[in-house]
């Protein structure tokens, strides 16, 4: 890996101190082969294919023309969609840049925009999307997070052999591939320069929708390697468990329980988000990204990725860029003392990687 800023970035003796401390944790997981993994999940979230009938309309803002549509994902999913498209004398054709918000948020909001309009001058489309229950995605507007966690236990409540929803996390991943489906067709985007990255729910999306993706170019990882496995092994999963923590106590009280615990919180995870601590983890799907340039960004502090669960990730994802020769394509990047925040030096790391490997 890169050893620039040895404060943020991993040097090679940091790394090594990192994996003892891996081994003191003790994570030893035995997962399966990339090519399993990948046809596993796409089996898992498979469904029927539809028509995306997309439907946009635009304005012009200079040198950006800002698309407002959506595509159906699902016969009855429609999902909203935000293209911010670069007016470049001569240019007909961009590459893409979609990137994610996380849990409560929404396609419009700021942090994402700026992104987008930084990219857009660089010559790069920037593409959003509401996920399931966020958003346009609720008739009138989401209320932040309030009707993602109440889809998450309902679907605890009723996931059974022929009704399966996954509104955590994995429902947004199959929209993924059906936004890239939409996107390869369109005749302004190059479709071999698609990048994908997103912000804490968003990232972890990512990672479970490109990592099998490999129209997906490039991605980046904003707040969200660690380890469902190691979180629920050794008592950290509080920070997890409470992106949708109103579930998780509704499921405690159905279980029995007076207080959300390690044996309620595998059981929810268990049936919304099945194989989540095993084949579907992070530290084992991060390995399929390998070798196409990825760049991680962590903090230390973080409650909602542990550590010591993040550094298995790191583990693993840095095993399979050397099986590859393609180090020099991985980057993880940790700022110290810091907890779940996405802050400027990330989205500028995130500018500058989108523009290293879409442009070139």
């Amino acid at each position: 890996m890169p050893k620039t800023k040895p404060d943020i970035r991993f040097t090679a003796l940091l790394f090594l101190l990192m994996m003892n401390a891996v081994i003191a944790f003790g994570q030893a997981e035995n997962y399966p082969l990339p090519d399993k993994v990948a046809r596993d999940f796409k089996d898992l979230l498979n469904r029927p294919m539809v028509d995306p009938k997309p439907r946009f309309g635009n304005v012009s803002m200079g040198s950006i023309q800002v698309d407002t549509g959506s595509i159906y994902t699902e016969a009855n999913e429609r999902m909203p969609v935000l293209i911010y498209k670069p007016v470049i004398a001569g240019q007909t054709r961009f590459p893409v840049a979609i990137f994610l918000h996380g849990t409560g948020g929404t396609k419009d909001q700021g942090d994402i925009r700026a992104i987008f309009i930084k990219l857009a001058k660089l010559g790069i489309m920037g593409v959003a999307i509401d996920a399931r229950y966020h958003g346009q995605r609720i008739p009138g507007g989401a209320h932040g997070s309030k009707e993602y966690t109440e889809a998450a236990y309902q679907a605890f409540k009723t996931n059974n052999q022929t009704h399966h929803a996954y509104p955590f996390l994995y429902d947004t991943s199959y929209d993924l591939w059906r936004l890239v489906d939409y996107l390869v067709t369109r005749p302004d985007v190059k479709a071999d320069r698609i990048g994908m990255g997103g912000i804490s729910m968003g990232g972890m999306e990512t990672w479970m929708a490109a990592s099998v993706d490999v129209r997906i170019h490039a991605a980046v990882l904003g707040i969200a390697v660690q380890s469902f496995k190691w979180s629920l092994e050794n008592n950290k999963w509080q920070g997890r468990a409470g992106t949708i923590g109103d579930a998780h106590k509704k499921a405690a009280h159905d279980l029995g329980d007076s207080t959300v615990n390690q044996a309620n919180v595998k059981a929810v995870w268990d049936k919304i988000l099945p194989g989540i601590t095993g084949e579907f983890d992070c530290p084992s799907m991060i390995r399929l990204f390998a070798p196409r340039p990825l760049l991680i960004l962590n903090k230390d502090k973080d409650p909602n990725n542990p550590y010591p669960g993040a550094q298995i990730g790191f583990g693993t994802v840095t095993d399979a860029y050397k099986a590859r020769n393609a180090t020099d394509k991985l980057d993880i990047v940790v700022q110290p003392n810091l907890g779940h925040v996405f802050n400027a030096k990330d989205a500028d790391l995130t500018i500058a990687f989108f523009a290293k490997y879409l442009l070139e």
